[in-house]
């Protein structure tokens, strides 16, 4: 990334570079442990959408020293090698299609295969400029991450085209991968349905809110969705 992308190079730039962060992207999830402190040594962490590897460093600082263990997997389309500073043995990455990898291969990722206490999506699509196309698809992603974490058992009934329901289709892939208590971070474009996405959340949640992270750019959409304590 040069220092003049979206403009001259800004203080998150800056700082990422003398702090050693792959990305001006670790400042926020900086501030995301800074507000909600979602993640804590012994944690397990699943990070999808990990590329370039910026929340994969913050999320293993985040894990505190290595005696105290947990874990961190980081999941991307791209093959994304661990960052070698901020990140220690308890990091891997796999390359994989997360929209298309099954339910039961995060769980086999994740410690004695029992699941993750915090699920974090950066995932964003490959933006085109044309707005209503580009929420879509961010909302699909959004979607998946959802029904990973929850599982289709908890997710509203999706109709399909031949009048059978996703969750009639998914019947035996409904378990989430999210441990019970765990926490569940979802970035978004911002579009009407956006406010669909938290009125899921509200309830299966001891607390859901919206962020938009200092170190967002001015121009974009982005919003975090912050889901708190799966009940």
């Amino acid at each position: 990334m040069s220092a003049a992308a979206g403009g001259t190079a800004d203080f998150f730039y800056r700082e990422a570079q003398r702090l050693g962060y792959v990305a001006r992207s670790a400042f926020k999830l900086v501030q995301i442990q800074k507000q909600y402190k979602l993640i804590t040594p012994g944690s397990a962490v699943l990070d999808l959408g990990c590329a370039p590897g910026a929340w994969l460093q913050v999320a293993c600082q985040s894990l505190g020293p290595l005696k105290t263990g947990g874990v961190v997997v980081g999941v991307d389309l791209k093959k994304v090698k661990v960052p070698s500073t901020h990140c220690d043995s308890r990091v891997s990455t796999i390359c994989a299609d997360v929209m298309n990898l099954p339910k039961d291969e995060f769980l086999n990722f994740s410690p004695e295969k029992k699941g993750f206490s915090v699920v974090l999506s950066d995932m964003c699509p490959l933006v085109s400029g044309i707005t209503t196309r580009d929420s879509a698809l961010s909302m699909e992603l959004g979607m998946r991450a959802l029904d990973l974490a929850l599982g289709g058992s908890k997710l509203p009934d999706v109709p399909l085209e031949d009048g059978q329901t996703e969750k009639q289709l998914n019947k035996e892939d409904d378990v989430g991968i999210l441990k019970p208590g765990g926490h569940l971070i979802v970035k978004l474009l911002e579009s009407e349905d956006t406010k669909d996405l938290i009125k899921i959340c509200k309830p299966l949640f001891r607390k859901s809110s919206w962020l938009r992270p200092k170190a967002t750019r001015s121009n974009s959409r982005e919003i975090y969705l912050i889901c708190q304590g799966l009940n």
